[in-house]
């Protein structure tokens, strides 16, 4: 079972020792280092702990991080006004806002308003059209990180089929189109869409992006196929879960990234990637 699993404890030491010598090297010639801002609106205990696992990203691969925290009741004038504060920062290379934002605030307005040289989670539209027209720009951290994972299964994507499952504007349409760029036989299929087992079924790779717990079992999928797991849920016990589920289908697959220990291990890497990625086009 253990080489059938890709886990990202791997992939992410390898990312962050490239963001290491990135920024000792940035030391070495005198220039500023690397600098990321995160913005979180109200105290929740998830917001909380993805902090406290960013500040840890950051201590370790010596980029620095400035973490702001408003009140939850704070208006969309006042987040906009804070956002456009760290815009015209030049010592500020990246600006995350912590998702989801508060019912009461207009997500999409908000979004628009993060300079999108230093959208480094990839929200902004303009960074959106210009990745779907195979120019360069942001791209989500997570299906970047996906993408990580296809690759270390030694998986060659040229004439392949993939499905992706799910449809999201974070995961599930970005990483379609990455492995589009890879010339992968793409299908993307949902909660509307009919025979989704019999699609899976067909594929040499399937990446599972719905947020359903367990829904992905042994007889959906073919002989040797590559499972990347996106999916963070919770199952029945409190236990954390995958979309896939792994104890069904572990003897089916080629490779498959677990839950957890997988995908999301890298994402916070993945993110440090893209923040060098915005301190060089500032040139």
């Amino acid at each position: 079972m253990e080489n059938k699993c890709i886990y990202g404890k791997e992939i992410a030491e390898r990312l962050d020792q490239r963001t290491i010598e990135f920024v000792e090297e940035c030391r070495n010639k005198g220039r500023r280092i690397p600098k990321l801002v995160c913005i979180a609106i109200g105290n929740h205990p998830a917001s909380v702990a993805y902090m406290k696992g960013l500040r840890k990203k950051c201590e370790k691969v010596k980029v620095e991080l400035e973490t702001v925290v408003l009140d939850a009741s704070i208006s969309d004038f006042e987040l906009i006004r804070t956002i456009h504060g760290y815009n015209k920062m030049i010592s500020i290379d990246g600006i995350l806002l912590q998702m989801p934002l508060p019912s009461h605030m207009n997500r999409e307005k908000i979004v628009l308003e993060i300079d999108p040289l230093k959208d480094v989670d990839g929200l902004h539209p303009l960074n959106t059209g210009l990745f779907y027209q195979g120019q360069e720009a942001f791209v989500p951290c997570t299906a970047l990180s996906a993408m990580e994972f296809i690759h270390e299964s030694g998986m060659n994507l040229d004439g392949k089929e993939v499905v992706v499952v799910g449809r999201s504007n974070v995961i599930g349409r970005p990483v379609a189109q990455l492995c589009l760029n890879e010339h992968a036989s793409v299908t993307v299929v949902h909660s509307k869409s009919l025979n989704i087992e019999k699609i899976c079924s067909h594929a040499d790779v399937v990446i599972a992006a719905a947020g359903v717990p367990k829904m992905i079992k042994k007889n959906w999928l073919k002989k040797g196929a590559v499972v990347i797991d996106v999916g963070i849920n919770y199952d029945e016990n409190g236990k954390m879960c995958g979309d896939v589920d792994f104890d069904d289908v572990i003897d089916q697959v080629g490779k498959i990234s677990p839950v957890p220990k997988g995908v999301g291990v890298v994402t916070n890497s993945m993110l440090m990637r893209n923040l060098i990625f915005a301190y060089q086009r500032k040139g």
